[in-house]
């Protein structure tokens, strides 16, 4: 059975979403949806898709289409899931699933009352590095004590990956940090029970600090240090240390090195050294087999239950 998809958001990362589908058997992406009809066409037409589209409502009238995968701006994320949850259609959302704590509960519930794979895009959890220390974690081979986290870009301007200007503003609390406050729980096997934030001066501009720092503790005593900046020239980013009681290993996005910087190879990890592949494949595979995915809102949801009460107290 082909699976039928559309992609809502034909920018940087919607175009990973397109060139990961490309790779996976039996799923076909019949309809593309962007902010501008012109550079959507375009979108559509370099990967062979029929329909494009400035209305995400128009595409879920397709007759034929199962699934979305939505790569929009943060600001519409949890709206745009309930849309397409409304729809009955399943839905897979880029990270982070929201920017309001009450939102992400709302999608976690009414997927839970239509059925439907809901998936956030939390990848760290698929790339290889990442699943090369979870499973000697699983195994009993190794426990964490401590993750040292980086998260690096050089961003004084509203620019996206492909260095155009973007229609939205990115936030280093609720999409970077999200993925390593997810991460840090999900290989601690052990919910966050403490965190603390620190952020530096607010952008004139932007609106938004540039540069934060963010402590967590798991309930089984593992903790987590995170840096994160727009100001930094250099390298570019996100490094995890990890800091066990059997080793050291150093994550570099798909790559992986032990404390002495060693090399380890993950390629036997998944079918794929690519993240996004890996998390799309999870999204099909779930449907397929009509079961919660890796990364289901709802195993997400305590995540944003963390970002929340980080908010409230920068705030206060």
């Amino acid at each position: 059975m082909t699976i039928h998809v559309a992609l809502a958001g034909a920018g940087a990362f919607g175009q990973k979403h397109l060139d990961a589908i490309k790779l996976i058997p039996d799923v076909k992406v019949i309809s593309v949806v962007g902010r501008e009809l012109d550079k959507t066409r375009e979108v559509a037409d370099k990967y062979g898709i029929a329909h494009a589209t400035t209305e995400l409502a128009q595409t879920l009238k397709i007759d034929q289409l199962d699934a979305v995968i939505l790569a929009t701006p943060t600001q519409m994320h949890a709206s745009q899931t309930l849309q397409c949850l409304e729809a009955g259609k399943h839905v897979q959302v880029e990270i982070p699933l929201c920017d309001r704590l009450a939102d992400g509960r709302a999608v976690v519930q009414r997927a839970r009352e239509t059925g439907k794979v809901a998936m956030c895009g939390h990848t760290r959890r698929f790339n290889p590095s990442h699943q090369w220390v979870h499973k000697r974690i699983v195994a009993g081979e190794f426990a964490i004590q401590q993750m040292d986290v980086q998260t690096y870009f050089f961003r004084r301007t509203n620019m996206n990956a492909l260095g155009q200007a973007r229609s939205w503003t990115d936030h280093l609390l609720w999409h970077h940090a999200a993925h390593t406050v997810d991460l840090f729980a999900y290989q601690a096997r052990s919910p966050i029970v403490k965190a603390n934030a620190l952020q530096g001066p607010i952008h004139p501009a932007l609106g938004i600090a540039m540069d934060m720092s963010i402590q967590l503790k798991a309930q089984n005593g593992a903790i987590c240090t995170l840096s994160l900046s727009f100001n930094n020239e250099g390298p570019l980013g996100t490094f995890f240390r990890y800091i066990g009681d059997t080793g050291t290993y150093l994550a570099r996005y798909d790559d992986l090195f032990d404390g002495k910087e060693e090399k380890i190879d993950v390629s036997k990890v998944a079918v794929s050294m690519n993240g996004i592949e890996l998390q799309d494949r999870e999204f099909f595979a779930a449907i397929r087999e009509g079961r919660e995915p890796n990364a289901s809102v709802a195993q997400v949801l305590p995540c944003y239950e963390v970002l929340h009460a980080l908010e409230q107290q920068l705030a206060g």
